[in-house]
């Protein structure tokens, strides 16, 4: 076991390797034997290819002069001729693909623990150091361990300390596969610049961020730290992948929106039979012979497939290059291991493309090491079968060296045998010494908080906009309001591998005010399928259509629960309309209307005002020219009424208008074979003389299945005929509205498809007009109430300074005259402060006692006094004694005094307070 800091114990950990360093220098050797040899049959046929360039030339100089004169000349004709083509011929030079450099990174503002390391790293590196020195010694036919690249400030950092879990605020975020998707479509993918070494350097997520650029490796760090913020045991992955998986080529797979799920089959469950149900026919035809028929047009079938199949196999082998660098191209991706998070099974994470793999797969070619934010693990297990053998269990030290001894990975325990085989001597030896503490933690990440702002979330893709290629397959991403009808993403679907001839196209959108949200368009049959999202103002949830005239095929489903009628869905052609119901009160559930031919009013012109006549046999006279039989057939059906009896409850009613007839079918008993039916003749209540025709029994023919429960009078069946007969006026109106409201709905799609109004929330406030212009509004009126606030700052002088001329400086004079105004103001101030709460005192208080303040009870032997204007009070209390009038504005006034009030107050001893004489304490 290798363990960092101490060398004593390489002898035993040479011996623990011995098995494993004899198992991986044969497989190395098999490995060197045959890239040595595929080197030389490449060298050979260089060879040859060099020889024949020299007999070639050799026998271009043994030529006689004359003809390779006569070469001469004509070589230069065709050289101008040539450089005349050539000079027609327009060459487009291809941009240079885009690197992610040192010398493009801004370092001046990065934080310093970017630019320097701690103490504990410093000795982390050395572990780390020592590891690989170990490493090298034990395994030297296994490449260097990737384990302290640069970063952007050129300082040597462990790769466990650039991973930073970080849980991102938004709820999207917090699954694995929104998490790679967000990856996938954010960052640009570079290539590393060694496909057959890892990188130099490994930058920080927060710089990967920043400019949105980064190869594998830094895609895999930035998704291990989102993925284990939201509590996914994930690391990161160095080993080497197939020539499609380090080039992000998808060109032979299959997009994932093309793939249909699968429907999941409902087993209906059969009713038992009835007693006296009628027996179906007996089948005739030869079961063997169905069996040989269906067998064989499955061979047909499988054969068709299986020739298209292997079609596509070859124009993919000779499409496809062999990969000269197969199983040698490094390349980084993520492991997820179960157990947290709910995860079942183990599975790999391609960071380029967001697609989950199994640990199974081709793809992945071998592993060298993995890592995470607490300790890094070197794959010892041998990867001649890719990594389809490979055991994930991280806490086997003879499948996985760890580099730190503290890891959360349980260990595996020594067997009896290995226990009483270990050396006694050891113990001896070590009887008297202390424990040695050799754990070491892993110190903290370098890498600041990532953070990923609403802006640059909602963006995605580098400049809003991302393109990806698959097997007869174009995904087009855009970012939410860069088009303006609100389009984010579009797939078109192609019939050859060459992507010439398109099939269908499906074009997702966002914030539409229409809340369309998919347009499914086939260009095959030129059919159109508009889904929309809850709260269109007509609840349309689909619309199925060839073109917006009106009287086409079409088919309109709506959210019944947001709907008055219940409709769920119509569907319309040229001369039909059929409806379906659920969940109305009068349990209609069908409604199916044939129309007759449009009829031509001279007098409008729109289709709206014209739509297809439902019936106009008793609006107008039989002699007017519009006269058409318009509406052929009505027909309704309702569900099941408990309530009712089945021979009362009509199941089915079909208004025929041609044939003046109305059919009723009635629901069945459960222990009946058939149904009540009844049909009534439909005539005009008078003749041409004017008189009234009388209900008469063969208006009405009907059959029942009980004739002897219950017989139906003549006045039963007039006022079922009269009520059919309102029944059919309404049906007819509202067959009429339900085609006006179709010609609405396509006026309104028409012009909705031609506004593309998009929706704001809000919260957004760089969008949202409206929120930014009372947001400014508020802002400008903060800022006036701010001065004004400032500017109202109380000052005395002001009304008094306003007095005097501006710019001026006050002489003595003014001063003192501006000094005894203001005084004498706040004196007058003061007194009508005091003439108010007399006043309020006078109010509340009784009769005997207004006029005097606010009293208190009158000591029964104390002198008194009472401040009124025809009292005096003389005497003095203590040397300068003086008194307190609550009444009075004054304070502590030397007696006698006259009261501000208008009056005077005699005392003695006693303070005086609001009018009454009290014990007065000197003290």
């Amino acid at each position: 076991m290798l363990v960092a800091p101490s060398w004593s114990e390489v002898g035993h950990s040479e011996c623990i390797y011995s098995s494993y360093r004899d198992l991986i220098s044969r497989q190395s050797e098999t490995q060197q034997m045959e890239v040595l040899k595929e080197k030389v049959e490449e060298e050979e046929e260089a060879e040859r290819a060099e020889q024949a360039e020299r007999a070639e030339r050799a026998k271009k100089m043994m030529r006689p002069m004359e003809v390779r004169k006569e070469d001469t000349t004509r070589t230069q004709e065709m050289l101008r001729d040539l450089e005349r083509k050539l000079s027609e011929i327009e060459v487009s030079i291809p941009e240079k693909p885009s690197t992610f450099t040192k010398d493009a990174i801004d370092t001046s503002k990065l934080p310093l623990s970017y630019q320097s390391n701690t103490p504990k790293e410093e000795h982390l590196l050395q572990v780390a150091d020592n590891f690989s020195r170990q490493y090298s010694h034990l395994c030297p036919d296994r490449v260097p361990l990737f384990l302290y690249p640069v970063n952007e400030c050129s300082v040597p950092k462990f790769v466990s300390t650039t991973i930073r879990p970080t849980l991102m605020p938004y709820p999207e975020l917090y699954n694995w596969d929104t998490c790679a998707q967000f990856v996938s479509d954010f960052l640009s993918a570079v290539p590393l610049p060694d496909p057959l070494k890892p990188p130099s350097y490994l930058y920080s997520s927060t710089t990967v961020l920043k400019y949105q650029e980064g190869n594998c490796f830094d895609f895999s760090t930035l998704l291990c730290s989102m993925l284990l913020g939201a509590g996914y045991d994930a690391y990161c992955v160095y080993g080497y992948g197939s020539q499609d998986l380090c080039h992000m080529d998808l060109t032979r797979e299959v997009c994932p929106l093309t793939v249909k799920p699968k429907e999941m089959v409902k087993e209906e469950e059969k009713a038992p039979p009835k007693k006296y149900a009628v027996k179906p026919p007996r089948d005739l035809t030869s079961r063997f012979e169905r069996e040989q028929e269906i067998k064989r047009q499955e061979g047909v079938k499988a054969e068709e497939e299986k020739r298209l199949k292997q079609g596509e196999r070859l124009a993919e082998q000779e499409s496809a290059k062999t990969d000269p660098l197969h199983g040698l191209r490094v390349h980084s991706w993520v492991l997820v291991l179960s157990g947290k998070r709910e995860v079942p099974e183990s599975f790999f994470i391609d960071p380029f493309t967001a697609r989950s793999y199994s640990t199974q797969d081709d793809h992945f070619l071998g592993i060298e090491s993995l890592w995470n934010h607490k300790n890094y693990w070197v794959n010892m297990q041998d990867c001649w079968n890719c990594c389809k053998d490979l055991v994930f269990d991280l806490g086997d030290p003879v499948r996985w060296e760890y580099l730190l001894l503290e890891t959360d990975k349980p260990l595996l325990s020594l067997t009896e045998e290995e226990d009483d085989g270990m050396n006694d001597d050891d113990d001896v030896e070590n009887l008297g010494k202390e424990d040695e503490d050799k754990s070491f933690d892993m110190p903290c990440s370098w890498v600041e908080q990532i953070e990923i702002s609403p802006e640059a979330f909602e963006t995605r893709c580098p400049n809003g906009k991302k393109v990806i290629q698959y097997k007869r397959a174009r995904l087009e991403k855009w970012a939410p309001y860069l088009n303006n009808n609100g389009l984010v993403c579009r797939l078109t679907t192609y019939e050859d591998l060459q992507c010439t001839k398109i099939l269908e196209i499906k074009e997702w959108f966002q914030n539409r005010k229409d809340m369309l949200e998919l347009k499914h368009i086939n260009k095959v049959t030129g059919l159109n399928i508009d889904y929309f999202k809850p709260g269109h103002p007509q609840a349309l949830r689909a619309h199925s259509y060839t073109s917006m005239q009106p009287e086409m095929d079409r088919v309109m489903e709506f959210y019944e629960t947001a709907r008055v009628d219940g409709l769920i869905k119509r569907e319309e052609t040229p001369r039909t309309m059929t409806e379906y119901y659920q969940g109305r009160p009068d349990l209609l559930s069908y409604r199916h209307v044939n129309f007759g031919p449009r009829i031509k009013k001279l007098s409008l012109n729109s289709a709206e005002s014209n739509p297809r006549p439902v019936v106009l046999r008793h609006s107008l006279p039989t002699s007017h020219p519009t006269h058409v039989l318009a509406c052929q057939k009505i027909t309704e059906r309702f569900s099941r009424n408990p309530a009712k009896p089945a021979d009362e409850d009509v199941a089915e009613r079909v208004f025929l208008l041609l044939d003046e007839r109305i059919q009723l079918r009635y629901h069945c008993r459960e222990d009946h074979l058939t149904a009540s039916k009844r049909e009534f003749l439909w005539r005009t209540e008078g003749d041409s003389k004017g008189n009234k025709i009388i209900m008469t029994p063969d208006m009405c023919l009907s059959f029942e299945v009980e004739p002897m429960e219950h017989t139906k009078k003549l006045l039963y069946q007039y006022e079922a005929m009269m009520k059919l007969k309102n029944e059919e006026k309404l049906a007819r109106h509202q067959a009429w509205e339900s085609e006006l409201e179709v010609l609405e709905i396509l006026k309104l799609r028409e012009e909705e498809e031609a506004a593309h109004v998009l929706t704001i929330s809000i919260y957004d406030t760089k969008r949202n007009e409206k929120s930014k212009e009372y947001r400014e509004a508020m802002e400008r009126m903060m800022l006036e109430e701010h001065l004004w606030q400032a500017e109202a700052q109380l000052d005395y002088l002001a009304p008094f300074l306003a007095q005097l001329p501006p710019g001026e400086k006050l002489t003595r004079w003014q001063a003192v005259r501006l000094k005894d105004e203001c005084l004498s103001d706040f004196k007058q101030r003061l007194i009508d402060k005091a003439n108010l709460i007399q006043a309020r005192f006078e109010k509340v208080l009784p009769g005997p006692w207004q006029g005097r303040g606010p009293q208190r009870p009158q000591p029964e032997n104390g002198p008194r006094a009472v401040c009124s204007p025809s009292q005096t009070c003389e005497g003095l209390i203590g040397a300068g004694g003086g008194c307190q009038c609550l009444g009075c504005p004054d304070d502590r006034v030397v007696l006698p005094h006259t009261c501000s009030l208008g009056g005077r107050v005699d005392g003695g001893r006693e303070g005086v307070v609001g009018g009454w004489m009290e014990p007065y304490n000197s003290s």
